[in-house]
């Protein structure tokens, strides 16, 4: 069975008559009205002071078509249910007095997700919160598409931001893996299109999202910080290893190559193993002095 949607109401841009001049006009009708209203009573012609208050009553009406557009705001028009058009240009300006005006703040905003406790790809548990920057771009579609898009753009940034944490790991375990810590940039980036792919039906554009808070969760900071305390060490150690492989190794070809001295095979693992215990020592090295036999017979 097939649903259909309703198409989404896109913006169209309106320019209404301009406002100074509407109301100059109106005025001047008001001040007609009264002179016509002051001379019938004078003349005490009924008909002229009837004339006269109809004509003063709809034009203190029309005059509250007359309404202002202030910088990096929208008015949203709405004629009996029905979406007549959307003024973007500063100014002041004179529509239907019927229409209803929705104002819709064009201003870039920010906010700062609560922080969020999520698990991260390898199931550790994590806090995490993200800053998000954006602002309405489609002021039809923030009005009509979304109960109130303030609070859709908080909710759906916020599963966005879950989603993405469960994507990637908190640190990255193999050589080219993507990384919470690790790849801040990259993150960001994925942050920002996985928001925007949620937010584009109200009408709204995201211009930044970061992470703002990345941390283990209380009850597993300790060990955490314990296994990457390990890491360091484990790869610390292995850089010493491969440096002193190196130093024996080119130890034993110069004085090969110099002949300063002739070494059996013996003889050259005792020498391999004292420099390895040298080289890879978290301690100075303690000489010790072979003084020979020292027996009688």
């Amino acid at each position: 069975m097939s649903l259909d949607y309703q198409a989404s109401i896109k913006e169209r841009v309106r320019s209404p008559a301009p406002g100074l001049l509407s109301l100059i006009l109106l005025l001047g009708g008001l001040a007609a009205c009264l002179i016509c209203f002051i001379a019938g009573a004078a003349t005490r012609q009924g008909a002229l002071i009837a004339i006269a208050i109809v004509g003063g009553i709809f034009i203190l009406f029309m005059l509250g078509g007359i309404f202002i557009v202030n910088p990096n705001e929208a008015k949203v028009l709405v004629l009996f249910g029905k979406y007549a058009g959307t003024v973007r240009e500063p100014g002041m300006y004179w529509a239907n007095p019927f229409f209803k005006r929705t104002n819709v703040s064009l201003r870039i905003r920010n906010f700062e997700s609560t922080r969020l406790k999520v698990n991260d790809h390898d199931g550790n548990p994590i806090e995490i919160a993200s800053i998000i920057v954006w602002k309405v771009v489609d002021s039809a579609e923030a009005t009509f598409e979304v109960e109130d898009y303030n609070d859709y753009v908080r909710v759906q940034s916020e599963s966005a931001v879950r989603i993405l944490a469960t994507l990637h790991p908190y640190d990255a375990h193999q050589e080219g893996q993507l990384s919470l810590r690790g790849n801040i940039n990259e993150v960001a980036e994925q942050l920002k299109r996985e928001i925007q792919e949620r937010v584009t039906k109200a009408g709204v554009e995201v211009l930044e999202a970061r992470i703002s808070h990345l941390a283990y969760s209380p009850e597993i900071a300790a060990a955490m910080l314990r296994r990457q305390q390990a890491s360091a060490i484990i790869a610390a150690r292995q850089k010493i290893v491969e440096g002193a492989v190196s130093m024996v190794e080119m130890a034993l070809h110069q004085l090969t190559d110099r002949k300063i001295v002739e070494m059996d095979e013996a003889r050259k693992a005792t020498m391999v193993s004292n420099l390895m215990v040298v080289l890879c020592s978290e301690h100075n090295a303690q000489p010790v002095l072979n003084m020979g036999a020292t027996g009688h017979p």
